[in-house]
């Protein structure tokens, strides 16, 4: 008596990827992998991924890969949903993993803006805050950036498959200028740059084009901003206020040094 060959898409991992507040950026990166992405699909079974299939299953998963912040009670009851249903969740993108740009709002008083700019402000359903997936749920591994890095996010996934621990860099965006053989906008133009407190991964993107690094992939372990700032005493606090104030506004330590510029 035969028996049937074992149904090899159930046996592979099962993985799905999640949408919260955020501009989808993060999750596409998945898509753009282009030659990679074949072996990606060949080695998972894609149970959840609205951007690349209209074809959905219930959890369990193995994996569950989610973008963006948490600004409604909607997202925040999912989210421990998803939690619950999965194996190993990964939070992709600064929007899950320091709140994003959207967390600007933190800062300022939300029922003014909604009144100002929405011309039927009841309709609007939204959290005081927009917060990081790891306020809300445990977080198994996160990976910063806007947008991530693809090879990043391809290593991630490998290690996953593989049962290791995935490798990251954990230098400076200062470490990537100086393999790209760039000058330093802070040291030669005196440009606002958060290269020095910056994790890298970016492979120094806007330094390369003579620009200050906007701090995309947050703050690098065990960075000092504080020093960085007394390198910055020709700016005005606004500035150096700003610097703080972007997509990874929430980051303990990036809020703690704008905190410090707050008139």
């Amino acid at each position: 008596m035969t028996q049937n060959a074992p149904d090899t898409e159930v046996s592979k991992p099962k993985l799905a990827v999640w949408k919260f507040t955020s501009c989808d950026g993060c999750q596409l990166s998945l898509l753009d992998c282009e030659d990679e992405l074949l072996a990606v699909a060949d080695a998972v079974h894609i149970s959840h991924f609205v951007e690349a299939t209209r074809h959905t299953e219930p959890g369990p998963y193995d994996l569950s890969i989610v973008e963006g912040s948490i600004s409604t009670e909607e997202e925040r009851n999912k989210i421990q949903q998803i939690r619950a249903e999965s194996k190993v969740l990964i939070a992709i993108g600064a929007c899950a993993t320091a709140g994003g740009i959207q967390s600007l709002k933190n800062f300022a008083q939300v029922d003014d803006y909604i009144q100002t700019v929405y011309a039927h402000p009841e309709y609007i359903d939204t959290l005081k805050t927009a917060t990081p997936i790891s306020d809300h749920v445990e977080v198994d591994l996160e990976l910063r950036g806007c947008p991530i890095s693809k090879s990043q996010l391809l290593e991630l996934l490998n290690a996953f498959l593989n049962k290791r621990h995935g490798n990251l860099p954990r230098s400076s965006v200062c470490m990537e200028c100086k393999l790209a053989g760039n000058a330093c906008v802070l040291v030669s133009q005196g440009v606002a740059c958060l290269g020095p407190v910056t994790q890298g991964g970016c492979q120094a993107l806007c330094p390369s084009f003579n620009r200050g690094c906007f701090g995309c992939f947050g703050p690098k372990e065990n960075c000092h901003p504080e020093a960085l700032d007394a390198a910055l005493g020709h700016l005005a606090e606004p500035e150096k206020l700003r610097m703080y104030r972007s997509y990874n506004a929430m980051a303990a330590k990036f809020k703690r040094q704008g905190d410090s510029h707050e008139s």
